[in-house]
Order: structure tokens, then C-alpha cells, then sequence
């Protein structure tokens, strides 16, 4: 089922800047979903377009079926949340546990839901115990889970993070991408994340979409996307670094595989396999 489609879509900046071009793409209920592309190709204004932040200039998007303009803007930030790249531009309460109130008590809600909502979602990205913490005493990685249970607290269907691993050191990054794969599985949440790190797509995303200057090259699956390298070689993209390898031994090493691993785990399943056929060959010759 698509729960967000996205039609046709332009937009133009007021100093000229023509940031997408047509951009169509039909992004479905309960995946994750990377928007993969370089810098300046446009994914940050394709997602402030999926919850109204911005409007398009021509084209449309559908809300499972129905326009987004024809939703309120309550209705929309309900059930879209977005995360922003860097988290001070979204945290401005004194504390934790105010600004992850801030949505739930503008839709209206009793005390006793928004305390519920908020200790739920704050439970969910591992900021429980850091409820009365002041904003400012948190690191840069708490932060941007501070943002992503303010967005929870609101119970979206659609969780939009733009690059949300920038900035991160290495298990930071792998920390936030288990817990949004988590919000997605365990959840149901569909998640659309912006990035310009292939090499976490193979290892958490359903589907990719590429996109280059102003436009969506193409989607589908890891698999699909990088058994392509000419085509992202043309979108100044790179192939995964296992990839990378794989296709050097492929290539230049003139070692058979039928299609590139993409994450360790396949790398490693392809080799042991290609070593314990070389092992057998070797002791029956002998």
C-alpha cells in the first residue's frame, strides 16, 4: 500500500534555484526508505515537502490518497513527523521533558496522556533517565534523540529524519540506526531517511531512491540500485566499500559472482563458500 505519492512534484527558491524537477516517487506503508544523493541534489527540500513544510510549486502529493493540501497543518504534523539534521534548530524547551511535551500538549491533550505520551517516547529512544536533564547537558547524539521522541510523542505513521547519522561517531551512528530499524520492525513506523552514506542502505533499508540534481534517477531495492555502478558512479555517488572490494576481485582479480555482495555478512557467506569449494576441489585432486 503507498501511503505517500508523490506527483510531478517542483519547487523553486526565491533567489532562483530550481531544487526539484518533476520529482515522482510512490514511497510505501511500513518501509524504510533511504533518499540516497550528494550534496545540493535536493533531498533536503523533497522532505520538508512530505509534511507541509513547504509547498510545491507544481504537482502534488497524496497523503494516502487524498492531497496533502487538504489536510490541516495540525493533521499533517500528526502524522508526519520530521527530523531536522541538526537537532538545535528543533530543541528550544529548558528541559528534555518539556520539549518532547511540546506537540503533545498542542493537540489538546489531558496531563495525564501527555505525561504518558512522553515517558512512552522518551522509553523508546533511551532518553528516559534524562527527562530533567537541561537541553544544553546532553551531547550532540542525545540531542538528536531528544528530537526524534518529540516527533514520537505525536505518534506519526511516517517518521522523515534528514541525515540524521551526521555528526555521529561510529557507534553513535550504529546506535540510531538500530533504533530506527527497531521503530520500523517492532513499530510499524514507515521511515524516509535522507543520506549521503551508502554504506548504511544495504545494511538497514528496504528501498532507495537516488537522487541528482533536482530528480529521482531511480528506485528500488540495494541489490537493484548497486548492481548499477555506472549509474551511480554518474550520480557522484560511490558503491558500498564491500561492494567496492567485491567488485575489484570481480573485476580485476577475475574472481566469478553472479551479483556483488553488498554488506559483510554477504561478503563473507560469498568467500567461505568460493574457500571450502577450492578446499574441496584441492583434496579430491589430490
Amino acid at each position: 500500500m503507498v501511503i505517500l505519492q508523490i506527483n510531478n512534484v517542483q519547487y523553486r527558491y526565491h533567489d532562483g534555484t530550481h531544487a526539484l524537477h518533476g520529482v515522482c516517487l510512490d514511497i510505501l506503508k511500513g518501509e524504510f526508505l533511504a533518499i540516497l544523493g550528494p550534496n545540493g541534489s535536493g533531498k533536503t527540500t523533497l522532505l520538508k515537502h512530505l509534511n507541509g513544510l513547504l509547498k510545491p510549486m507544481g504537482g502534488e502529493l497524496l497523503l494516502e490518497q487524498k492531497p496533502l493540501a487538504q489536510y490541516t497543518s495540525k493533521e499533517i504534523f500528526q502524522r508526519v513527523g520530521i527530523v531536522f539534521q541538526d537537532p538545535n534548530d528543533q530543541l528550544f524547551a529548558p528541559s528534555v521533558w518539556e520539549d518532547v511535551a511540546f506537540g503533545p500538549m498542542n493537540l489538546g491533550l489531558s496531563k495525564n496522556e501527555i505525561a504518558h505520551r512522553v515517558d512512552e517516547a522518551l522509553s523508546l529512544v533511551g532518553m528516559k533517565p534524562y527527562a530533567r536533564k537541561t537541553v544544553d547537558a546532553l551531547s550532540f547524539g542525545q540531542r538528536k534523540r531528544v528530537c526524534i521522541a518529540g516527533v514520537l510523542a505525536m505518534r506519526p505513521e511516517v517518521l522523515v529524519l534528514d541525515e540524521p547519522t551526521c555528526g555521529l561517531d561510529p557507534v553513535g551512528v550504529t546506535s540510531l540506526m538500530v533504533l530506527l530499524r527497531e521503530l520500523n520492525n517492532k513499530y510499524g513506523i514507515t521511515v524516509i531517511m535522507a543520506t549521503n552514506s551508502v554504506d548504511l542502505v544495504p545494511v538497514y533499508m528496504d528501498r532507495l531512491a537516488i537522487m541528482y540534481h533536482g530528480d529521482i534517477l531511480r528506485a528500488g531495492t540495494p541489490e537493484d540500485i548497486f548492481s548499477n555502478a555506472m549509474e551511480i558512479k554518474h550520480a557522484c555517488l560511490e558503491l558500498p566499500q564491500i561492494a567496492q572490494l567485491m567488485q575489484l576481485l570481480r573485476d580485476e582479480d577475475n574472481l566469478p559472482m553472479d551479483a556483488l555482495p553488498l554488506t559483510v555478512g554477504e561478503a563473507r557467506k560469498f568467500l567461505i563458500s568460493r574457500l571450502n569449494g577450492m578446499h574441496f576441489l584441492a583434496k579430491n585432486h589430490v
